[in-house]
């Protein structure tokens, strides 16, 4: 769960201490780009953020795409750039679709709004409801051995060589067997979201991560 949200609460705030000089000329600039966002009142009536936080997130998010919509090439670009010692492409990718809920090929800023307000600001079956949705690669409902594998090398390539300790090739396997122990409680062979939610719950470190980011904004 950091890994997701991490990054985007570095932008967030950096973007906040120019905040007041900027917001005048915001709703003007929401007028000109290809993409015209949703109005404020509405993102706050259906997100978790006031409005003085939408203008916060806007700024940045206009500031990285001028043109109102983020492609995956454009994503993964701003990616890398939180992990120049690694390979973040494969990652950015699959928090790509999860942000793109439309399957539109493109992240529009409500998209990036409603993402953020579950991630930062949702109930704890909400955070885990959207990460479960991000292993579950297929949308079939399931999460199966390869498409968690799948998305924990996708973690480790994207952290690089300068891990420490440093890591062994079967690690992602290895961490992803130990994962389906405890979460395959009918040892079925697939993780339903039922199981994901249990388990998570169970684990007091993934709980405690769902905290980190609650207040970056």
């Amino acid at each position: 769960m950091g890994l997701v949200m991490g990054t985007f609460s570095m932008q967030s705030n950096k973007q906040d201490r120019t905040y007041r000089k900027d917001k005048i000329d915001d709703d003007f600039e929401m007028s000109i780009v290809c993409h015209r966002p949703e109005g404020l009142d509405k993102l706050e009536a259906q997100s978790n953020f006031s409005k003085r936080e939408l203008q916060v997130l806007y700024r940045g998010f206009k500031n990285e795409c001028p043109s109102g919509v983020v492609n995956e090439d454009t994503f993964k670009q701003i990616y890398a750039q939180f992990f120049p010692h690694g390979d973040a492409s494969s990652y950015a990718h699959y928090l790509f679709d999860a942000f793109d809920s439309a399957h539109s090929g493109s992240i529009k800023f409500e998209d990036f709004v409603m993402a953020l307000s579950i991630l930062l600001r949702g109930s704890v079956r909400e955070k885990l409801t959207w990460t479960f949705n991000l292993y579950d690669i297929n949308r079939d409902g399931y999460i199966n051995k390869e498409e968690m594998t799948d998305i924990v090398r996708a973690i480790y390539d994207m952290m690089g060589k300068y891990t420490y300790p440093a890591l062994k090739t079967d690690t992602p396997k290895q961490h992803v067997d130990a994962f389906f122990q405890k979460m395959d409680k009918n040892r079925d062979g697939v993780v339903t979201l039922d199981e994901f939610i249990l388990s998570c719950q169970e684990d007091e470190n993934i709980m405690r991560s769902l905290q980190l980011f609650e207040n970056v904004i």
